[in-house]
């Protein structure tokens, strides 16, 4: 019996290879009957150069210009007996085709098929098929999917041969993502890997709730355990972390800014970052700092054949983007985004700048010396550029710069005089470059080469006309870092990566007073040398990479190490268990003062570690679950526990007793997250949960333990879109988490003497909630085309109902009583409305 097995495996894989090698090129075929029959064919080469054909042989050119006629997308034209003419079937053309991986065979499940220059396109079955129809002879389909090479084929090529569809192969890229788990997660563009990293793919990405634009930072807001207290992207906590806590990378440069409007909106241009990663457990031992979260955005990567680029207008920007190829070997990506408050303040832009600028003193109610005559003038924008170079096949040099930028100035004026009385300038800025080369030595070894500098910096200056006195403040982060790591392919399921990481990271801030005089100016260096190793085994049910990162930290003379564990198995064709943990440090963190602020809109200064009085950051976190996928639907549930040491109290922005106490601490956070997915072709429906109790222990405190700033113990997403149409998607979700703690005063004695005045008797520290926050946002999408060109008008609105939303609330002394607490209430934004055009070619 075994051995009939055997003969007949043997028998089928030859049967199967003489199959693979029947398909020859059209031409050459052509040639070979000319010589057979002595006849000559009249074509354009340009039509048949792309084409192919199985391999046969005639008795009689009847016979063969018959089987050119039926297998084939040519059409044949005795011109006499000796000469015939052949061109391209006239009409549409129908087929079907199959994706594979072209080095396991594997099939390709949820790529993206798009016929150029048009709407058509498709999305590849769970066994890789898929089908089109009506497609132009001479059209072209570009067939893309996450962690592999694109591939542009002729749809002439494609055509059924017997009733076969043909099969496909793509390459995986160089430095691959982990195996995607989930191709289409919540939305189209947003996957889920084997390592359990959320993944954004930018070109792909489809609609979600409120959005006009893939807004990086805005979107992974939806994941379970990512959220802000405050609407902000500069206050992005990952189970429960503060902002600085997340280590934010684009093209591998480490940035110390993400947000425009104060926040409101991403800094990074959606149309040139074409994957967003999101690793909030089990991150590889590469990366160092961030001990939350870290957040990877990267760039288009590869050298296209044509120019392409675009250009887009909402209710807040315009923005252009342009990739110019130079051959097949260079290329340069430009793109850039304006504000347009400057020519035209729309609703949006309105509603964006009274959320910024509330309780500031800009927007400040309670100053009544300011008329309507105060001025102010806000813009902010963002540039980059990427320079490609293919030296070879092998070797590959990218070289990144970016630019993100926010300017205030405002002035204000006596209501009595009419003369400005103070002037006030904000300058924000983060540059950085940084320059990579990946080499592919041999079919199992790789390595990568990164270099980067990065500058973060923010200024104010104030200038009171009346004294003449001038106020400057300033922060600024200057950071290089180097970076060489391998990548040694041991087998079939095993990988080693190796490497080292060194980082310098400067930080200083300044402030100076004019009269009278006044300057104190800090600088801090810290050094760090990295050794990092990961060894991954992955297979068809088992995915375990175990790592370590050992890092030096010359200014202390301490070695670290962080040991980093990230595991998945399948259970059964539909189960899944996975288990992640990790060790991290962290040198640089910020600070939150309140009253030495810039200008009242930005209160946060970088500052580094000491390991006095503001320790390392350390972290430990753990995590589990399980995951239930079958038929569109997806269960994944987790638990995690996190606990951050080194904190102090400057940096988690207490507005209450301890508000100016300088010490160290920690916080725990336990926690559940859950999601609930159903995605069929044309809608998908989730549902993501987390519920998370999150505390903090300072020993010098009373008390000493008491609830997290960003303590939200449930936190809810329920949403969906749906394709109305081939062209028309509309999405419509809500946003529910229970309001965060603040402190409140004691009742009867609101304030007690202090000095020579009064301030605010607080009661037990956080122990009140803000009232629960629930937004409902709502999309609508309409994409066109009209040749070449692409197009799409997008109408959203963030907090349809105008629900008030508290956000903060804290208290001063109350003015005009000063026994009494007056309550300083911040809300979120009210009905926000935005719409977007985007032309793209």
């Amino acid at each position: 019996m075994l051995l009939k097995i055997y003969i007949t495996a043997i028998v089928l894989f030859g049967f199967l290879s003489l199959k693979a090698q029947e398909q020859i090129a059209v031409i050459p075929f052509l040639n070979t009957l000319e010589s057979q029959f002595d006849v000559k064919f009249a074509y354009k080469t340009e039509d048949l150069e792309h084409l192919k054909i199985r391999s046969a042989t005639f008795e009689n050119l009847t016979l063969a210009l018959k089987y050119i006629q039926e297998e084939s997308p040519l059409e044949v034209e005795k011109l006499s007996d000796r000469y015939i003419a052949l061109t391209l079937k006239t009409g549409t053309l129908s087929f079907c085709a199959i994706l594979k991986d072209a080095t396991n065979f594997s099939a390709l499940a949820g790529a993206e098929i798009r016929v150029t220059g048009t709407n058509q396109g498709s999305i590849s079955g769970s066994k890789g098929q898929f089908q089109l129809r009506d497609i132009a002879p001479g059209a072209e389909l570009e067939i893309s999917y996450l962690g592999y090479e694109r591939l542009i084929v002729k749809a002439a090529d494609l055509i059924s041969q017997g009733g076969n569809c043909k099969e496909l192969y793509l390459k995986p890229q160089d430095f691959k993502l982990p195996e995607i788990v989930v191709s289409r997660f919540l939305t189209r563009g947003l996957q889920k890997s084997v390592d359990d990293r959320f993944i954004i793919n930018s070109e792909q990405f489809g609609i979600l709730p409120g959005l006009v634009d893939p807004d990086i930072l805005q979107t992974i807001q939806v994941l379970p355990g990512v959220e802000s207290i405050d609407e902000s992207i500069n206050n992005i906590n990952v189970r429960g972390g503060t902002q600085d806590e997340n280590l934010m990378l684009w093209d591998d440069i480490v940035m110390y800014h993400s947000g425009h409007f104060f926040g409101l909106i991403s800094a990074y241009n959606p149309n040139l970052t074409k994957k967003v990663s999101v690793i909030k457990n089990g991150t590889p031992s590469e990366y160092g700092g961030g001990v939350s979260s870290t957040i990877r955005m990267n760039t288009e990567n590869e050298i296209g054949t044509k120019i392409s680029g675009g250009v887009g207008l909402n209710g807040l920007s315009a923005d252009a983007f342009i990739q110019i190829p130079f051959g097949k070997a260079v290329a340069l990506q430009l793109s850039g985004r304006h504000s347009i408050a400057d020519q035209l303040q729309t609703p949006t832009y309105q509603a964006y700048f009274k959320r910024s600028f509330q309780d500031s003193e800009i927007e400040d109610e309670n100053n009544t010396s300011l008329d309507d005559g105060a001025q102010s003038d806000f813009k902010f924008y963002d540039y980059t550029a990427k320079l490609l170079v293919d030296l070879n096949e092998n070797h590959k040099a990218r070289v990144s710069f970016i630019q993100i930028s926010n300017e205030l100035f405002y002035a204000e004026q006596n209501a009595a005089a009419a003369n400005v009385t103070k002037t006030s300038n904000l300058d924000q800025q983060n540059i950085a470059i940084g320059g990579n080369l990946t080499s592919t030595w041999s079919a199992n070894y790789s390595t990568f080469v990164n270099a980067y500098l990065t500058k973060y910096n923010i200024d104010s200056r104030e200038f009171f006309t009346d004294s003449e006195q001038e106020l400057l403040q300033e922060n600024e982060v200057l950071e290089t870092g180097i970076k060489l790591k391998g990548i040694q392919q041991i087998g079939k399921n095993l990988e080693w990566l190796h490497g080292y990481q060194f980082t310098e990271t400067g930080i200083r801030n300044g402030t100076r007073v004019s009269n009278p005089l006044f300057s104190q100016r800090q600088k801090d260096v810290v050094r760090s040398h990295s050794a990092f190793t990961d060894l991954t085994y992955k297979s068809s049910k088992t995915f375990l990479r175990a790592g370590l990162r050992a890092s030096y930290f010359e200014k202390f003379e301490k070695l670290r190490l962080e040991p980093r564990l990230n595991a998945r198995q399948k259970l059964g064709a539909y189960v899944a268990l996975k288990a992640q943990g990790e060790f991290k440090y962290q040198t640089a963190t910020q600070i939150i003062d309140f009253e030495e602020d810039f200008l009242g809109v930005e209160n946060r200064r970088w500052i580094l570690a000491n390991d006095n009085d503001i320790p390392l950051i350390r972290s430990k976190q753990f995590s589990g679950g399980m995951e239930f996928k079958k038929n569109g639907w997806l269960l994944d549930l987790s638990g995690f526990y996190k606990n951050v040491a080194g904190i102090t109290a400057s940096n988690q922005g207490f507005q209450n007793q301890f508000q100016f106490i300088k010490t160290s601490g920690s916080y725990e956070v336990k926690g559940l997250e859950f999601i609930l997915n159903k995605t069929e072709k044309d809608y998908s429906v989730y549902l993501t949960y987390t519920f998370s109790t999150n505390d903090y222990q300072f020993e010098s405190l009373v008390p000493d333990q008491f609830p997290n700033n960003t303590d939200l113990r449930h936190s809810l997403n329920l949403a969906g879109n749906y394709s109305i149409l081939k062209n028309l998607d509309i999405a419509l979700g809500t946003t529910y988490h229970t309001g965060r703690p603040y402190t409140v005063p004691i009742a009867g004695e609101e304030t007690i003497s202090s000095g020579n005045g009064r301030i605010v008797n607080y009661a037990s520290p956080n122990a009140e909630n803000l009232d629960d926050f629930l937004r409902v946002d709502a999309s609508v999408n309409y994409s066109f085309e009209a040749g070449p060109i692409q197009g799409k008008v997008t109408l959203g609105a963030l907090n349809v109902l105008n629900a008030e939303n508290p956000i903060q609330q804290y208290y001063i002394v109350n003015p005009e009583n000063t026994t009494r607490a007056l309550a300083i209430r911040n809300n979120s934004l009210g009905f926000t409305p935005n719409a977007s055009l985007r032309i793209n070619f």
